[in-house]
């Protein structure tokens, strides 16, 4: 097999998918990318033992096809390193020997056989398709996957969740103490259907995502989905397990309510965090009608640290805890320039949600409060 390919082209195909390698794998071959020639097209896969991830591209000069392996870190490190140039690939067919040619010098190593790379699982006659634009996917993973769990005990919380319905879609991500539910009009399925995606395959799609510009096409079964993009192909597997009720735990009917300047909150909060207490990073707001007073300190070490933000507050007079970090990351992650905190009383949770709502889409963030010592 023969084959010319340009570095900076192979080199950005290989580090999309060389996320999905992880640093340590059950079977040695996952090490390696999957190179596989067919005529004059170059196709590229990386795996993990849940995970793949496949893209291709266009070479020249190619003789012969075939499929070989490569580990991972023998093409990837000097590619890095090389300026913009023709690679001249060589392989012998017999026993993988690779050479690969450049402008002033050459690499070369043995190659593994191809037939030995873990192939994906086929989807079941009953799976589903979901067609969705992937300025719309990204959207509801990037708003709900820093809510997700790392819970061993509960996997089904360390993903997206996905709720499909013939009138919309929606993204949900939760660790129990904060939940964040992101529903999309701009698309739908043709039946009720649901899955759990887990955060590797999440986190993938949230790079690649953003330079698509083509619709998405994802087809599922129970266990796995195929999701396919103009340049990359990700089959998953899920999370499998029941994901809990979402609606149930989200308040209704908050008779207090106030509106505020979420980056005077968010700045405000960064600032008077630092004086709380650093093992429950517990913080104070003070509801009243024109302001907001958000205070945290540290008994421990007699630091205390207060500020007082303008605000529209319809509602009871009202102190509630939470803890800062979770709150600030809440804030850091709506998309709007003003917020509405909704709260019924100082022991059920608060609701997040963005004022100017982006069309089509429903966004709303929950947190859980923490007991004042009051």
């Amino acid at each position: 097999m023969k084959f010319v390919v340009s570095s900076t082209a192979l080199l950005s195909h290989l580090q999309a998918i060389s996320k999905v390698i992880n640093s340590k794998n059950t079977l040695p071959i996952l090490d390696c990318f999957l190179l596989e020639l067919n005529e004059s097209r170059l196709t590229l896969t990386a795996a993990d033992s849940e995970t793949r991830m496949v893209t291709s591209l266009e070479v020249n000069e190619a003789e012969g096809n075939g499929k070989f392996a490569v580990n991972a870190k023998n093409l990837l490190d000097p590619l890095k390193e090389l300026p913009e140039q023709p690679l001249t690939f060589e392989i012998n067919n017999d026993n993988l020997e690779t050479f690969i040619y450049f402008h002033n010098g050459k690499y070369n190593f043995i190659g593994q056989s191809g037939e030995d790379y873990p192939q994906p699982k086929e989807l079941k006659e009953t799976a589903i398709s979901l067609t969705i634009e992937p300025q719309i996917l990204f959207s509801g993973i990037n708003r709900t996957l820093f809510a997700s769990a790392d819970d061993e005990l509960r996997p089904v919380m360390n993903g997206v969740y996905f709720d499909i319905t013939p009138d919309d879609l929606t993204f949900v991500a939760s660790d129990g103490h904060k939940l964040v539910r992101c529903k999309t009009l701009a698309a739908k399925g043709t039946e009720r259907a649901s899955f759990i995606l887990p955060k590797k395959p999440a986190n993938l799609l949230k790079a690649l995502l953003p330079k698509e510009a083509e619709t998405v096409e994802i087809k599922f079964d129970e266990n796995n989905a195929y999701i396919k993009m103009a340049s990359y192909t990700m089959t998953c597997r899920f999370i499998e397990g029941r994901y809990p009720n979402y609606n149930s735990v989200i308040p209704q009917n908050n008779t207090n309510k106030v509106n505020l300047d979420r980056l005077a909150f968010l700045n405000a909060l960064k600032r008077v965090s630092v004086f709380s207490n650093q093992a429950s990073n517990l913080i104070r707001l003070q509801l009243s009608d024109k302001n907001i007073i958000v205070s945290a300190q540290d008994i421990d070490f007699s630091t205390a640290a207060e500020e007082t933000i303008p605000c529209e507050y319809a509602g009871t007079t009202m102190n509630i805890g939470f803890k800062s970090s979770f709150l600030i990351e809440i804030l850091n992650n709506i998309p709007s320039s003003d917020i509405s905190l909704e709260l019924s009383d100082p022991s059920r949770a608060g609701l997040i949600i963005p004022v100017e709502n982006e069309e089509s889409e429903d966004l709303l963030m929950l947190l859980m409060p923490m007991m004042l010592n009051d």
